[in-house]
């Protein structure tokens, strides 16, 4: 596991929220079917739903989405943008939901934050019997020679284990364990990888890194100059340098069902 502190990471965001939904990815709908067809039903709450970028894609399925999220301007940003799905203030340790009233639990790259001593059970007490729980993170496909030489310069602030394909499996699969590694009333995990990719310039990709937790949280001029170390990378490269491209990416999910 990454030393990340949860409490400063997790509450990071918030003053980010407008950067956030305009620069973070969607997931890929591959991805979310894989997730979801086990699920015995088509209501599904989305933890942690930040500014609604995972919420909107559930959406764009045709499922019946609750959203649940804890930081008032991630909220704020999520109501604004999807006004007409039902989205509430709460967290995965406290969901404001009656018991077994969602068929699936979705997180996208927000379940590494939950404290699934408290979250597992009370994940497991709102979903049905035979409910999905799966947590979903877009990874760069470092497999790329030059999203590589992206992770190697970025550093961990801006590219953590669970960003890069080569390492989330790793970082990712003991996550819907509570820390004595008991599994919370869950079934033994699955996880796969789904293609996925997002148009880019260098300076949006900048931006979008900018918006990693690690990053919200360093001092201003060390943020300033590994920022600056990222756009220089781009820039020197005959994929990034000029216009759009591409960035690599997958979305991993790691999926278990409630026993």
């Amino acid at each position: 596991m990454d030393h990340e502190d949860p409490h400063v990471h997790g509450s990071s965001f918030g003053a980010a929220a407008t950067a956030y939904a305009e620069h973070r990815p969607d997931y890929a709908q591959t991805a979310l079917r894989w997730a979801l067809d086990l699920a015995p039903g088509s209501r599904v709450l989305d933890l942690g739903a930040g500014t609604g970028k995972l919420t909107a894609s559930l959406v764009a399925l045709g499922l019946d989405v609750v959203a649940v999220e804890p930081d008032p301007a991630m909220l704020a940003e999520l109501r604004r943008g999807l006004p007409t799905v039902q989205a509430l203030s709460g967290s995965a340790e406290s969901i404001p939901l009656p018991d077994a009233s969602v068929d699936a639990v979705v997180a996208g790259n927000a379940m590494h934050w939950f404290d699934m001593a408290v979250a597992g059970p009370e994940i497991a007490r709102v979903l049905t019997p035979g409910g999905t729980l799966a947590g979903l993170w877009n990874v760069i496909d470092d497999r790329v020679d030059w999203a590589a030489g992206l992770d190697q310069v970025s550093g961990p602030a801006a590219m953590g284990p669970r960003d890069t394909f080569s390492r989330w499996r790793a970082a990712t699969a003991h996550l819907y364990l509570t820390r004595d590694g008991a599994p919370a009333g869950f079934g033994s995990p699955e996880q796969a990888e789904f293609p996925h990719g997002q148009r880019r310039t260098a300076d949006s990709l900048v931006a979008t890194l900018g918006t990693r937790a690690g990053m919200l949280v360093m001092p201003e001029p060390d943020r300033a100059a590994a920022l600056d170390r990222i756009r220089a990378f781009l820039g020197s490269r005959p994929e990034t340098a000029d216009g759009e491209f591409t960035l690599p990416m997958l979305t991993g999910v790691l999926r278990v069902r409630r026993t």
